[in-house]
């Protein structure tokens, strides 16, 4: 038997691994998306999201994606996995992803089929946008001085491309390594924790997905959770997993704050 299964639920609640089905609204989220957008509709070039580590960065850019239709962008989303990453390859990278078929070996090869593939999509009325997670692993100035690039291309009134970054705090950093970079930011939003009865709407939420048809979860054990998690959503979700887990072990129906203070103690996350 597993907890699903001793809790009643259909699957995992508390999975990190993003999904659409367990998009939880948050009115700050929403916010930020809605700056977003209007970034990516006006072309303004360049916006950039920072947020410390499991404020819902990559969720929050993977909704994004989602909400960028076809027929009216070419987007991509482009994840930065380690930060010894050239500005050739940087280069490569983003002209596949807006489309750009047998991407060429040359810079200035590669920059001309960008412009060209830039103005197809300009006059067919598309935009063309990338989306850039895990940003703050960008640490060289001339990846910076690259992206800068990009925002010199443009038509009257309009850039030919938006780049929105997500990162951690220390993104902001690595763009004043190009100090006219940071004078190209349009738009700045930055993701902050969730407030006490955000944290216990989400929790809910995420239970009620997956297919919980009673209370597992106290106001109590609710209460403690968002306190021990500091409404860090990556936090939440480790800990509400675990404690389910721990609950099960022990073949407990009901959960209690003390149990959850186990738990937390257990994973090492007692400020």
């Amino acid at each position: 038997m597993s907890y699903e299964q001793f809790y009643q639920l259909r699957e995992q609640p508390f999975s990190n691994t993003p999904d659409a089905r367990f998009f939880f609204e948050v009115d700050h989220h929403t916010e930020v998306l809605a700056r977003l957008m209007y970034a990516v509709n006006t072309m303004k070039g360049l916006a950039v999201v920072v947020g410390d580590v499991g404020t819902g960065k990559t969720t929050l850019a993977r909704r994004m994606l989602d909400q960028l239709e076809e027929e009216q962008y070419e987007s991509a989303l482009l994840v930065i996995i380690h930060s010894s990453i050239t500005a050739h390859w940087l280069l490569r990278r983003i002209a596949s992803q807006i489309g750009v078929e047998q991407v060429a070996e040359e810079k200035v090869a590669i920059l001309t089929q960008i412009y060209q593939r830039l103005m197809e999509l300009h006059e067919t009325g598309r935009k063309a946008v990338v989306l850039i997670d895990e940003a703050n692993m960008l640490q060289q100035r001339e990846l910076m001085e690259e992206l800068r690039g990009f925002l010199n291309l443009e038509v009257p009134g309009s850039k030919l491309i938006t780049f929105i970054l997500f990162g951690l705090p220390n993104l902001e950093e690595n763009l004043a390594l190009d100090a006219p970079l940071v004078q190209r930011v349009a738009v700045k939003c930055r993701l902050t924790a969730l407030g006490a009865e955000t944290c216990k709407a989400y929790i809910r939420h995420r239970l009620k997905v997956a297919g919980a048809a009673r209370e597992i979860f106290s106001e109590d054990v609710l209460r403690q959770i968002a306190q021990d998690s500091r409404g860090i959503p990556r936090l939440v979700n480790t800990i509400c997993d675990n404690l389910l887990l721990e609950g099960y072990l022990r073949k407990r129906e009901r959960l209690d704050a003390a149990l959850v203070q186990d738990v937390v103690r257990d994973l090492g996350l007692v400020s």
